[in-house]
């Protein structure tokens, strides 16, 4: 599923839900690194974080019978906003819940939207790497935070088939890894 074609197929299709995030210049972090930094900021999404690429890509690959179902998932952050706001535009039931380890999926039948250990997921949220690409063609670092790894396995992927010199550095704040 990480390719370049289903890459590019996600990148289409989460333009129905996203809004263009144009990169944005840091002086401040220029002056500080000597270096060209811009800022991505995926904040400005609807549901307030990339994380609805993901989640509206995975469901635009399940069958009718699958999203027909309704969907599950386990998330009490961006992850669940993202599937929320997805299922609502294909107009299918959605349920979060929380832990992961709830049994309600099977119990349901419900169709399970992970937050991140999903190719389907990872792809659509690496949709994030096309556009930096797009719009900063001579871009030599990706800085990608990382949580569950599923934006990191995306961008890195995607940034490594467009051009296989751009470095890609995973980032976690040392108060919160």
């Amino acid at each position: 599923m990480l390719t370049l074609e289903s890459f590019e197929e996600a990148a289409e299709i989460v333009k129905q839900v996203t809004q263009e995030t144009k990169l944005v210049k840091s002086s401040y972090f220029s002056e500080l690194t000597g270096n060209k930094v811009f800022f991505k900021p995926e904040n400005m999404q609807r549901t307030g974080a990339y994380k609805v690429r993901g989640a509206y890509y995975k469901i635009s690959t399940l069958s009718d019978e699958e999203r027909g179902k309704g969907l599950i998932t386990a998330s009490a952050g961006n992850h669940a906003q993202g599937v929320a706001y997805a299922a609502h535009k294909y107009g299918v039931k959605a349920v979060i819940v929380m832990p992961t380890t709830t049994p309600l999926a099977e119990e349901k039948g419900y169709t399970f939207i992970h937050p991140f250990d999903d190719p389907a997921v990872a792809t659509g949220q690496g949709t994030i790497a096309m556009e930096i690409i797009q719009e900063l063609p001579l871009v030599d670092y990706i800085l990608v935070p990382i949580g569950g790894g599923g934006l990191a396995t995306g961008v890195s992927t995607l940034a490594k088939l467009l051009n296989p010199h751009i470095k890609v550095i995973g980032v976690e704040p040392a108060g919160a890894a």
